[in-house]
């Protein structure tokens, strides 16, 4: 155990070797170069992790969204009327 004011060697030593044995893997993917089939793997494997809508779920949302940007094309466009409006009054 290290003095107060001294560093503590033997702990630095560890997390050096630590993050050198994750060094070599990503050295060796980049040494692999692409692989069209370990990336199909790879996607597939992360596609399985996704958790899907279900239908309805799928379908409310989308409805509001439609909703949504109905609403706010209708707000923009009758604030855009009415400065039209009121820019016709004043000149």
């Amino acid at each position: 155990m290290a003095k107060k004011g001294e560093a503590d060697v033997s702990g630095q030593k560890e997390s050096k070797e630590s993050k050198d044995s994750k060094e070599p893997k990503k050295v060796e993917a980049a040494k692999a170069g692409f692989s069209p089939s370990v990336f199909l793997q790879s996607t597939k494997e992360e596609l399985d992790k996704v958790v899907w809508p279900s239908r309805q779920q799928l379908v409310s949302e989308s409805v509001a969204v439609i909703l949504m940007v109905t609403l706010s094309a209708t707000v923009i466009y009758l604030v855009d009327n009415f400065f039209g409006w009121a820019s016709k009054q004043v000149f």
